[in-house]
């Protein structure tokens, strides 16, 4: 499995769904990027100058909202997975 470094953070995308809600069906070219994500891996955080990791504001499972265009998108065992700094994740969704 893949493990974060520093303050990253490893999400997998949850497509959105296919239909709106009208029951239009979208085609693959009108749909954006996801920005809401899941949680797979968190970094141990970013060493600070004090010699201590900062804290990492997500834990794996958590479902976030990122910004649009963070992070790199990486394939791993025919997988989808982004890769992005803490500071890339917007909310955490409750």
């Amino acid at each position: 499995m893949l493990k974060p470094l520093s303050n990253r953070v490893i999400l997998k995308r949850i497509e959105p769904e296919e239909k709106t809600k009208s029951g239009i069906i979208l085609s693959a070219s009108s749909k954006e990027k996801p920005q809401m994500a899941v949680v797979v891996k968190v970094g141990p955080g970013k060493l600070m100058d004090d010699g201590k990791l900062s804290n990492m504001d997500v834990q794996e499972g958590n479902k976030v909202i990122i910004d649009k265009y963070a992070g790199n998108e990486i394939t791993y065992n025919d997988e989808e997975f982004l890769i992005v700094e803490n500071d890339d994740i917007l909310a955490i969704v409750e």
